[in-house]
């Protein structure tokens, strides 16, 4: 059973409802004979050269978190040793949407997907797959330059405006995510969505805050080298998780720049070997960046610009206000002074306020189903923002809870009705003012009135700053994720069973102990396995080359050679391994 598999982790515990919808259980006994070898090829093939090339952290990461080089790591087990570096790790539902990635990271919390390749995709998969996420991402994490950086670009990526286009592509990705490693799909499908998937990446669109922070996650994270131009070390997941690319990157054919903030503006596919790379100095120097790209961000920018990311993104987005009131909706318009100042906003739907991140008593969804409005600035004729006022001020306005009133602020916008209450931020200004009975005019046009109920005001001068996401998670239900069947068991037949049976026996002999001893008694067995593996399965390559690094059978080398001939597509995969066998020999 998975449960008996999980390791508590306090950090498990803290994550909000919405990141916990897109956990999977690993259900790690699906993993099939098949899909171990394939780890274990990639892990062997990788770490032996990685260990050369990768920066210093990866290696004594594989030990720090648990990662077998022989095994697919159970994540929920890989929690205990993830734990003493202050991290967890999840199993999720493939590709999630960049926010909530991001998000994780956040929490300090590793995202990987528990699905693996499939053998013909050895080399290269679009779907995330726990072999470059477990082998790329966790390791490098024992660097604690490199976690923090991590942890501070989901905290600062989470907060970024996505753009109607960005969840556009996401759903295509992941569609066709789904639809390559799952078995049987019709060549067509895939087709039709790869073609949507390329036509959207080559639309030409003003990239977003989230398309350009995932550039910066792309050339950091993903595909980072650090050390110097000359002589650079690899680092990023991407690349310590590819068999090919590893080797590739430090190719001259290869541009290496040095790493800054331009890395934001260099777009990249995802479908070809990248043509240049990025190269830091160190990992704190990654920090450096992302603080500099962030002052360039609407969560601490504010203004117009901001709220225009939010409206044309239509998704849930959050503004903060002058006196720290926060308002969480999706927001549909704007109304701006000829200074470019908003001086008045609207959301639609389902909308709720906060003061420091938290849900201000009775003024969640429930209260504002239908949206929210409010003006903004300083009234007319006395230059002062209500938020400055201090008592005599208010009373000499006659601002009294319980009256009537009637202002007007420098915008032009006229607000007329009875006064109820207001609420006050920890400074003790106002922050919000109810009123009944009231009617919110600007120029020929009706804002708000009486018959639209209670008009909850917000009080500030300016927006200063925009973001993604509510201010409190808990105001809104987001749970709404349809978990797929990515990576969910599958009858085999009975063709694919018995070479799953031959692949488990030759596992099975090799973990046997002592294994000299183990080999050798078991020799017969193997050569039957060859035997049967030639003949039934012409095409496998995988097993023969474990049979030959048991058994060093002359036979079964010759095979292997005919077979490179005979799979052209593979023979590198072959030399690869046999290779690494050579190189095995050599060090014993």
């Amino acid at each position: 059973m998975i449960e008996e598999r999980i390791e508590t982790n306090e950090l498990l515990d803290r994550l909000p409802p919405h990141l916990k919808q897109y956990i999977k259980p690993q259900n790690y006994d699906h993993y099939t004979p098949i899909n171990q070898a394939v780890w274990r090829y990639v892990m062997r093939k990788n770490v032996a050269y990685l260990s050369q090339v990768a920066h210093e952290s990866y290696v004594e990461g594989l030990q720090k978190t648990g990662i077998s080089i022989d095994h697919i790591p159970s994540m929920y087990g890989m929690n205990r040793i993830l734990k003493e570096i202050g991290w967890a790790a999840v199993a999720v539902d493939g590709f999630i949407p960049p926010n909530a990635f991001m998000e994780f990271q956040a929490y300090k919390v590793l995202v990987i997907a528990s699905d693996i390749r499939q053998l013909e995709n050895i080399e290269y998969t679009p779907a995330p797959d726990i072999i470059h996420e477990g082998a790329g991402h966790a390791p490098i994490i024992a660097s604690p330059d490199y976690a923090e950086y991590l942890r501070r670009f989901g905290e600062i990526g989470a907060k970024a405006i996505s753009s109607a286009h960005d969840m556009e592509l996401y759903e295509a990705v992941r569609t066709l995510s789904i639809l390559k490693e799952a078995e049987g799909t019709p060549d067509t499908k895939i087709s039709e969505a790869e073609n949507k998937v390329t036509e959207l990446q080559h639309k030409k669109v003003t990239p977003s805050e989230i398309a350009l922070i995932r550039n910066l996650h792309w050339w950091t994270v993903e595909y980072g080298l650090v050390g110097t131009v000359e002589n650079p070390k690899i680092y990023g997941a991407g690349l310590l998780s590819s068999i090919g690319e590893s080797v590739w990157c430090m190719q001259e054919e290869v541009e290496k720049k040095p790493y800054s903030i331009e890395a934001a503006y260099q777009d990249f596919d995802i479908t070809k070997p990248q043509p240049q790379l990025y190269v830091t100095p160190d990992f704190a120097y990654l920090q450096e960046v992302l603080e500099e790209f962030a002052n360039t961000m609407a969560v601490r920018k504010g203004g117009w610009r901001g709220l225009n990311k939010l409206i044309e993104s239509k998704q849930l987005g959050t503004i903060e206000i002058s006196t720290g009131l926060q308002i969480s909706g999706v927001f549909s318009r704007m109304i701006r002074n000829e200074d470019n100042e908003v001086v008045y906003f609207e959301t639609e739907g389902e909308t709720a306020l906060a003061y420091r991140e938290t849900e201000v008593i009775g003024h969640g969804v429930s209260r504002h189903q239908n949206g929210f409005r409010s003006p903004l600035g300083k009234l007319k004729g006395i230059n002062l923002a209500i938020e400055n006022m201090g008592p005599r001020d208010l009373a000499a306005y006659n601002f009294y809870d319980g009256k009537p009133i009637e202002f007007e602020f420098e915008s032009g916008i006229k607000v007329k009705g009875m006064n109820v209450t207001g609420m006050r931020n920890l400074k003790g200004e106002l922050m919000l003012i109810q009123f009944t009975d009231c009617l919110v005019t600007y120029k020929d046009e009706t804002l708000f009135s009486p018959e639209d109920g209670d008009f909850d005001m917000a009080v500030g001068k300016e927006i200063v700053s925009a973001f993604a996401g509510a201010a409190d998670y808990l105001s809104f239900d987001l749970v709404a994720h349809q978990l797929s069947t990515l990576g969910d068991t599958k009858a085999l037949s009975a063709t694919e069973k018995a070479l799953n049976s031959l692949y488990a026996q030759v596992r099975t002999i090799r973990e046997e102990q002592p294994p000299a001893a183990t080999i050798e008694s078991n020799a017969d067995t193997l050569n039957g396995i060859f035997k049967k593996v030639s003949e039934q399965f012409p095409n496998d390559w995988l097993l023969p080359l474990e049979v030959y690094e048991l058994t060093g059978n002359e036979e079964v080398y010759d095979y292997l050679q005919q077979l490179k001939e005979k799979r052209a597509s593979v023979a590198h995969l072959i030399d690869g391994g046999l290779q690494l066998l050579t190189k095995n020999q050599q060090v014993s």
